[in-house]
């Protein structure tokens, strides 16, 4: 099952649309779904969690918690919608396509993907782009 929480203005229209893509996500790496959990928040409150939890000083986008294993998802996945409305600025895309490819991100750092040397950043921004594209994909 897949739960949204908005702790800031923001919402998504189409939860539905969303959720039916993360499990298409997760199907696609043979994988099975649990409890996951979006949480919607601003900067300051990621950057809380970052300095409770990680020990970072930093502002970052997403921070996920896994509680499942690679086969079994689930977990809880922060995200600052500030910095993804940031993050789309700076790169020339739209929100919705940021947004997109950091809930991406989150679900494949569950699945195991990782992003700490250059080879796996690469393998991640592979993979990122080939889940966006199943957004679209008629079931």
């Amino acid at each position: 099952m897949i739960d949204y929480h908005y702790l800031t203005d923001f919402q998504i229209d189409n939860e539905a649309e969303y959720s039916d893509w993360i499990d298409r996500i997760i199907i696609s790496e043979n994988a099975t779904q649990g409890q996951l959990d979006f949480i919607f928040c601003d900067d300051e409150y990621l950057l809380k969690i970052n300095q409770d939890y990680l020990q970072h000083d930093t502002f970052t986008d997403i921070i996920t918690f896994p509680y499942g294993d690679d086969q079994n998802i689930a977990g809880d996945i922060f995200i600052s919608v500030e910095r993804v409305r940031e993050n789309a600025k700076t790169f020339k895309v739209e929100f919705e396509s940021e947004l997109r490819r950091v809930m991406s991100h989150g679900i494949l750092h569950m699945l195991g993907f990782g992003d700490k040397n250059d080879q796996e950043i690469q393998l991640m921004r592979e993979k990122e782009n080939e889940k966006l594209k199943l957004f679209h994909v008629e079931h």
